[in-house]
């Protein structure tokens, strides 16, 4: 595989990808193709940025150094440090095209945002008090690839922002940081022992393990508390949701939670199309 396609993380794209799906449906008539598509963009090349920044910081730190999940450029030798900073500030500078191109069409507001997304993308492993080495890296993704992602992506399309915007925003928050939270329990051994305190590092192994079960459960709660009978359709997604728990709930460790982080992609692409359908249906 390319090393830069590698450095990306493709298993981690589907949290940038589900909450533009699933509001992009929220906003029925008033669905715009081309805002959706900028909105898309912008999402896709921040969470491109902030993988590539986290493996620049964490490479330059060395707290990469006996990592087990996918191969990091930095710490691996694959590219050289500056040259994998640099694309991650290729990666935010696209992200800040199509968001401004977006501001012009919508509002200057969308500015203000963009540059606080990026702030948090570099701040989560970058910077001398990096808050993903502190356990608030699950906050800002809900924030950012839940809350701003979802209800961003409906407000480009509407000029409006709704309660239920909010409430659909809550299960893509969930599943990204399902995403990270799977993360750092495979990371966890290796973490705690160069003093990145990341949640599953604070709240330990079992309390880790509940707490990403917990997060799959409130997706699912979530999407029906939408109170559209069709929402009931993401429960077609349960068997999946069933599956990945009960292996996590089992002990799978290190290695073996790769496939499985995997999965919690998947489940995330599947349960924003399905989310998609129901809240299309009138």
């Amino acid at each position: 595989m390319n090393k830069w396609i590698l450095g990306a993380r493709p298993r981690t794209l589907p949290a940038a990808i589900a909450p533009v799906v699933v509001a992009s449906a929220l906003a029925g008539p008033d669905f715009n193709w081309f805002r959706a598509a900028l909105a898309l963009k912008v999402s896709l090349w921040l969470q491109i940025g902030v993988n590539f920044a986290n493996d620049y910081s964490d490479g330059i730190k060395g707290t990469d150094t006996h990592r087990i999940g996918p191969t990091r450029l930095v710490a691996s030798g694959l590219a050289s440090a500056k040259s994998v900073k640099t694309a991650a500030f290729v990666a935010f500078g696209i992200a800040s095209i199509c968001g401004l191109w977006l501001a012009i069409l919508t509002s200057p507001i969308l500015i203000a945002v963009g540059v606080l997304s990026i702030a948090a993308a570099w701040g989560y492993t970058g910077g001398r008090k990096p808050y993903g080495y502190s356990g608030f890296g699950e906050v800002s993704v809900f924030l950012f690839f839940g809350i701003v992602a979802t209800v961003g992506t409906f407000y480009v399309q509407t000029q409006t922002i709704t309660l239920r915007s909010f409430i659909v925003a809550i299960p893509m928050g969930a599943l990204s940081c399902a995403i990270l939270s799977i993360n750092n329990l495979r990371d966890l051994a290796q973490d705690a022992l160069v003093g990145k305190k990341t949640l599953a590092v604070r709240m330990g192994d079992a309390q880790a393990r509940r707490a990403f079960v917990a997060l799959l459960v409130l997706a699912h709660t979530a999407a029906i508390a939408t109170f559209k009978p069709s929402a009931l359709l993401t429960l077609l997604a349960a068997p999946l949701t069933f599956s990945i728990a009960r292996e996590v709930m089992r002990g799978a460790t290190g290695a073996a939670l790769i496939p499985l982080l995997g999965k919690t992609g998947k489940l995330q692409l599947l349960f924003a199309a399905i989310f998609a359908v129901g809240l299309a249906i009138h």
